[in-house]
């Protein structure tokens, strides 16, 4: 991949070579731990899982801040319903539910036989206990699912009965009750969790490994594998490594070149995407990016469709704002092209903003992510045209996360941000001006409004306009500069089959299996 940069780079004259900026991530490589042989996994009916990064120090699920864990625990736990891979929501502990003529009241009536994975019966109560955990948390480490916060109540009618109250009508309260529904008398859930889904937690080695095991109990068809291991490699080439060396039998989030590599007679390459904004996102209140004309500027000095074909060969959705293409009703195609590449017209914005000779900038980015170095790195090389000298920050993801998420201590990131649930909000809610969340310190008094009259609006159609008009108001004032949903390539080794993509970032395993 660096001489294939480095050429093409040389071929557009944007500089003399790539490949002195690294295209590998900049860790060492590590070799891939020893692991099960593939015969032996498929004799156990097992399967070895490839993951770029750790999971969140507390497993519990309402305390996961990173999307990776919430992609792999997906497998352990369940809400009142679930998400498909076709984009709808189905019941799940619950069975069924029924909606108030007024929109405020919710009434869900439990499913038989669902159990946790102690062998408790889930009750009423442990709903209850669950949603008004996050809704209100006073537990520390609980992260506020704040669009819970209209919940005026709940309560456990009976046992296998509970009601929901709203304050005010929102039709898309049901999207959010996929929260997890956890047991309301146990307190492992940090090192040992339980829950309802198809799998169910057997160890955890930080750093190294997540196992998991079928869950006998399961209410639904249950999962066809007896066991998952994801093993943590958190380095490029040791996760193609262990694939080529038979440790590892599935690995997402691959790159093209990383696919090149493996044996079209070992694996099978399945092709969706990550559902995920990727953007150079900006610290809007630091200089320079606190002034909307530097950020304009380097929305028009990126070419967004080179970075997909140096650094992806070409795999990848371009987008325009803070939503991907699956969610389709709310994707405003218009913004995709909102800039265009015009090198004159960034440098003319430069010079307005006060920096006619550019200046120097830091990209602070995740090193266990290669699709994001990669595209930091052709970034890197489509600045210097305009004048604006950028440096590539490589650091490990739970330093990312405390102080580039948590602590906003950065100026620029490349990372992929996505939505926990199947709602625009999760998407958006994310740039309004007070939110936690908002690691961007995005401040605009229109957005904040948008978004509160989308929030009082229970008409589907004047809900999806207004929040397609908060998206163009982050792409006019140029909140990032968007780049795309990127392509999820997968490795499956050959005789599995049965993986399935969903529109969030999930990955769920209880459709694989082997063949007969």
């Amino acid at each position: 991949m660096k001489k294939r940069l480095t050429a093409l780079v040389l071929a557009t004259l944007l500089c003399t070579s790539l490949a002195a900026c690294g295209s590998k991530a900049e860790t060492p490589a590590q070799s891939a731990p020893p692991a099960p042989t593939e015969s032996a996994n498929k004799a156990a009916n097992a399967v070895t899982v490839g993951i770029a990064q750790d999971l969140d120090n507390s497993l519990d699920p309402h305390k996961a801040v990173a999307a990776g864990t919430k992609e792999v625990m997906f497998n352990v736990f369940e809400g009142l319903v679930k998400p498909t891979s076709s984009g709808d929501l189905i019941p799940a502990v619950a069975e069924k539910y029924t909606v108030s003529e007024d929109y405020l009241t919710y009434t869900f009536t439990l499913r038989e036989g669902v159990q946790f994975h102690n062998g408790d019966a889930v009750t009423a109560e442990d709903v209850v206990y669950s949603l008004k955990r996050v809704a209100a948390p006073t537990e520390a480490g609980v992260v506020q699912v704040e669009a819970l916060s209209i919940m005026a109540d709940v309560v456990a009618v009976d046992e296998k009965t509970v009601a929901l109250t709203l304050t005010e009508p929102s039709n898309e309260f049901i999207s959010y009750l996929t929260v997890a529904i956890l047991p309301a008398d146990y307190t492992g859930q940090d090192t040992a969790p339980i829950g309802t889904g198809p799998f169910k937690f057997v160890s955890r080695s930080a750093q190294e490994s997540i196992v998991m095991e079928k869950f006998e109990g399961y209410w639904g068809e249950g999962a066809h594998l007896d066991q998952v291991t994801f093993r943590i490699i958190e380095n490029a080439e040791g996760l193609l490594m262990g694939l080529q060396s038979g440790a590892i039998d599935l690995c997402s989030h691959l790159t093209s070149t990383q696919v090149s590599q493996l044996s079209e007679s070992e694996f099978n390459i399945e092709q969706g995407y990550m559902n995920l904004v990727q953007a150079m996102y900006l610290n809007n209140a630091v200089k320079p990016f606190d002034d909307v004309r530097v950020r304009q500027a380097l929305c028009h000095a990126i070419d967004r469709q080179m970075i997909l074909d140096l650094a992806f060969d070409g795999y990848g959705a371009l987008i325009g704002s803070s939503m991907y293409p699956a969610f389709g009703k709310y994707f405003d195609e218009e913004l995709t092209s909102y800039y265009t590449y015009d090198t004159a017209k960034a440098k003319d914005l430069l010079t307005q903003a006060g920096y006619p000779n550019g200046f120097d900038m830091t990209i602070t980015v995740p090193s266990n992510y290669q699709p994001h170095m990669d595209t930091a790195q052709v970034i890197v090389e489509q600045l210097k045209a305009v004048g604006v000298n950028a440096t590539i920050q490589p650091i490990e993801w739970e330093s990312w996360v405390s102080d580039v998420y948590a602590g906003r201590e950065f100026q620029a990131t490349v990372v992929g941000v996505d939505a926990s649930t199947m709602t625009a909000r999760a998407l958006l809610e994310r740039f309004t001006s007070t939110y936690s969340k908002n690691f961007i310190n995005y401040n605009s008094a229109n957005y904040d409004e948008l978004f509160a009259k989308a929030q009082a609006c229970y008409d589907d159609a004047e809900q999806t306009a207004l929040y397609k008009a908060m998206e163009r108001d982050l792409t006019e004032n140029a909140a990032n500069v968007y780049i795309q949903d990127l392509a999820d390539l997968v490795a499956v080794r050959k005789g599995l089959t049965g993986l399935a993509f969903y529109p969030i970032y999930v990955l769920d395993l209880s459709t694989v299996r082997y063949e007969a």
